[in-house]
């Protein structure tokens, strides 16, 4: 075996799932089980099966839908809840029962009412069961972050002799610190007299913060099974975030340890666990908060634009982002209004930036956050009423006709270069016969890449503002306008983007 190769466990299907209000349906939990097979997941430990009849058809239905990672059902340390278990995973191409029973002496004591002696006998005879249905057997000494260390170590080498192939040494409320949790991983390797028998896993609850510092902890210590979920989602404060263990190894290879997980697919993920699970992740959320790779600071940004890593120590292209994003606020410096102008299509020789950052500024005083829509209300674009003479493409007439039965149709004028020229067209809807009508009088090769409506206020009388990006010869413009009328932005917008081609 690999011993720097660190397996990811993850039970956002079983704990995950354990949150209120964020239960799925058995095709549900296929669709994710199925994206962590391609996030390259070791074991998904896809559900308790004696809790429910759906989680125990959720973990026959998971068994047969995914073949390459192992499927892991949980159960309490009887026969009933193990029985349970193997006949859910009776598909499995490769199965693990995941059984076992409190170890700290409040949990003996509050929870079992029962003794060291009795909670001993009773694990070890768990894992014995378990083994006659499969040579993969997980064992969990539950609380044992508040275990005393001597009764785990005897607890956890009973189990291995007993059978168990992976012991789980889960900080179940969230209760060390980083160092007591890893003193507590390195006193099973010292101390465990077969501990070279089984993988150790690390279980880590946040209730203090401090489930993903524990994680690694336990790693540097002699683990080298992290047992996760996607976004961190979990009971209470939540369990150890799968993103921020990836990363962390990834990102501090000098600690020598690796993952199967493909990064790549980490953004993807947790916006389908976020939606199925209907569970927003803070913005501010290490790897995939909408904040992980945005700047405001007109500090940074000017950093990160001279050079990512001035601010970055991870690239957002490695899980799964297209880019960082420069947000403009009050802030935000030159380089930053510099950097999205030219996104816009803008030719910076044109444009006296000292000047339009003065007035950038006094709009940036009254907004919290400056949009694309903004930048061109402050150049003095995307306006319906507005007509710059320096523009070489005006629009001087728009009449469309639409309704039912009749098939739309647009005229439009445009005056391009001082010389008007008409044309009309028909299309499957007003602003697609708008658009057929402007390509009829340019007579260009332009493809409409994107095309977005929002409404900017409200009511009736709302004001409707609509962004288009176009192509011509390989490269993106976009355009804006705004109306109370949909087709005159939409027309406004592409017009925009057309007087930033020509």
């Amino acid at each position: 075996m690999d011993k720097n190769r660190v397996y990811v466990f993850d039970t956002t299907l079983r704990d995950g799932e354990q949150v209120p209000g964020c239960q799925l349906t058995t095709v549900e939990k296929i669709q994710i089980a199925k994206k962590l097979e391609a996030l390259g997941v070791d074991i998904i430990e896809a559900g308790f099966p004696i809790s429910s009849p759906g989680d125990f058809q959720s973990v026959v239905e998971i068994s047969k839908a995914v073949t390459e990672p192992v499927i892991c059902a949980l159960t309490r340390a009887n026969t009933t809840d193990i029985d349970a278990a193997a006949e859910a995973l009776r598909f499995a191409k490769r199965k693990r029962i995941h059984t076992g029973i409190g170890s700290s002496d409040m949990h003996i004591k509050y929870k079992f009412n029962s003794t060291r002696e009795d909670i001993l006998q009773r694990a070890v005879a768990a894992v014995k069961y378990a083994r006659k249905f499969t040579d993969d057997v997980e064992f969990f000494a539950e609380d044992a972050g508040r275990a005393d260390n001597a009764f785990l170590a005897q607890m956890i080498e009973a189990v291995i002799a007993a059978g168990a192939t992976t012991v789980n040494i889960p900080d179940t409320n969230g209760y060390c610190l980083p160092d007591q949790y890893g003193a507590k991983i390195k006193y099973l390797v010292d101390h465990v007299a077969n501990i070279d028998k089984a993988i150790i896993s690390v279980h880590c609850h946040n209730d203090l913060g401090l489930a993903t510092a524990n994680t690694i902890a336990g790693v540097v210590n002699g683990a080298r099974q992290v047992e996760c979920t996607i976004n961190g989602i979990g009971e209470r404060a939540g369990n150890t975030s799968l993103e921020e263990v990836a990363m962390i190894l990834k990102t501090h290879h000098t600690l020598g340890y690796h993952t199967n997980i493909n990064s790549k697919g980490i953004y993807e993920i947790s916006n389908l666990v976020e939606t199925m699970m209907r569970m927003p992740v803070q913005p501010n959320k290490a790897i995939v908060g909408r904040n992980a790779f945005a700047h405001s600071s007109g500090i940074h940004q000017d950093g990160v634009l001279k050079h990512r890593e001035n601010y970055e120590i991870l690239n957002p292209e490695d899980v799964g982002l297209n880019s960082n994003a420069i947000i403009l606020t009050a802030r935000s410096g030159r380089h930053a209004l510099k950097h999205h102008l030219v996104r816009l299509g803008y030719k910076l020789e044109k444009i006296n930036l000292d000047e339009v950052y003065q007035r950038f500024l006094e709009m940036a005083d009254n907004k919290k956050e400056i949009s694309d829509a903004d930048l061109q209300q402050l150049m003095g674009d995307g306006d319906a009423n507005h007509y710059d003479d320096n523009k070489a493409i005006k629009v001087t007439l728009l009449q469309v006709v639409c309704g039912d039965p009749l098939r739309p149709m647009a005229t439009v004028k445009l005056k391009i270069n001082g010389e008007e020229k008409e044309a009309s067209a028909a299309g499957n809807g007003p602003v697609n016969a708008t658009i057929n009508a402007i390509h009829a009088i340019i007579q260009d090769d332009i493809d409409l890449d994107e095309f977005s409506i929002q409404a900017m206020h409200g009511g009736s009388e709302d004001i409707s503002k609509v962004n288009m990006r176009v192509k011509h010869k390989g490269q993106s413009f976009y355009g804006f306008g705004y109306s109370t009328d949909i087709v005159n932005a939409s027309v406004h917008a592409y017009v925009d983007a057309l007087n930033k081609i020509y």
